[in-house]
């Protein structure tokens, strides 16, 4: 979609921008020595497709009212946007070595007074979808065409307050709302399936009243295709995006790591993962 940004028309590949989101994200965490890494690697497909194939924004206005809204639910998920965020030109590459440090415009966890971009401060967990059921409820007043996104995690489906907001989008027919789940089976005491969410999650949306797609988050062809899919659903239901990812992916020896949802970085392995993905640059 991208109309109105600085990126419309870019002929540079999906596969090249999440490489680049990777990469930067990357640079973050060496520069505090730690960071939600492995979330990072993982969803940095579905943000290259979401900033890069389906939002709606200008680089140089953040604030434009006819924008796209994308609401990040996951906090902790901030070093992942921040770095799809300078990819897409609204924060400054020259601002990486500030992540984290006092005063900076991107602090560990997100928080929207502080950074261009960054529409809502995530967490506590289970609020975001919540505010997102409000903002695209107040746009389909004003009758505005754009949409609201709102990326989740899979801990958040444990979530009271976010059944309530499914409930909520069905019953106002919010089709100007697609929701993201990042589906990596990680959080804090173990797997996701082992906790309250389980697989398949596809039908309980669909019994709510929502439009849902099941797809592999780290495959770029059929995360085009979901998005389009989603975006011109005909049905007034809102729509749900539930993105299968692998933690730390694009960095096998992290990838290969037994718990990860606060992966541990040694100091010299930050720049071996840097290399690795200099080493496999996609076109």
């Amino acid at each position: 979609m991208q109309t109105d940004t600085a990126h419309s028309g870019s002929n540079t590949s999906l596969a090249r921008r999440a490489w680049s989101i990777r990469r930067t994200a990357l640079r973050m965490g060496e520069v505090q020595g730690q960071g939600y890494i492995g979330q990072a690697l993982g969803v940095a497909d579905v943000l290259a497709t979401s900033y890069f194939h389906a939002l709606s924004y200008r680089a140089n206005d953040p604030e434009w009212d006819g924008r796209d809204r994308f609401y990040l639910s996951i906090g902790h998920y901030a070093i992942a946007l921040y770095a799809a965020l300078i990819e897409a030109g609204i924060l400054p590459e020259d601002e990486i070595e500030t992540y984290g440090m006092d005063d900076s415009r991107m602090p560990m966890s997100g928080m929207a007074a502080y950074t261009p971009g960054m529409e809502i401060t995530g967490g506590s967990l289970g609020h975001g979808l919540g505010i997102a059921v409000g903002a695209a409820l107040g746009l389909k007043r004003k009758r505005s065409d754009a949409f609201v996104y709102n990326l989740m995690s899979d801990g958040e489906l444990g979530e009271g307050s976010t059944w309530e907001a499914v409930m909520s989008a069905a019953q106002h027919q919010l089709s100007n709302l697609i929701c993201i789940v990042d589906f990596n089976d990680q959080q804090a005491d173990g797997p996701t399936t082992q906790a309250l969410a389980t697989t398949p999650e596809a039908p309980k949306w669909q019994a709510f009243g929502w439009h849902a797609q099941t797809v592999e988050g780290n495959d770029l062809d059929a995360l085009v295709t979901a998005f389009d899919a989603a975006r011109s659903h005909p049905g007034p239901q809102p729509r749900v995006i539930i993105c299968n990812t692998l933690m730390c992916k694009g960095v096998p020896f992290l990838e290969a790591r037994e718990s990860n949802h606060f992966v541990r970085v040694d100091a010299d392995e930050w720049a071996q993962a840097i290399a690795h993905l200099d080493a496999n640059i996609p076109a």
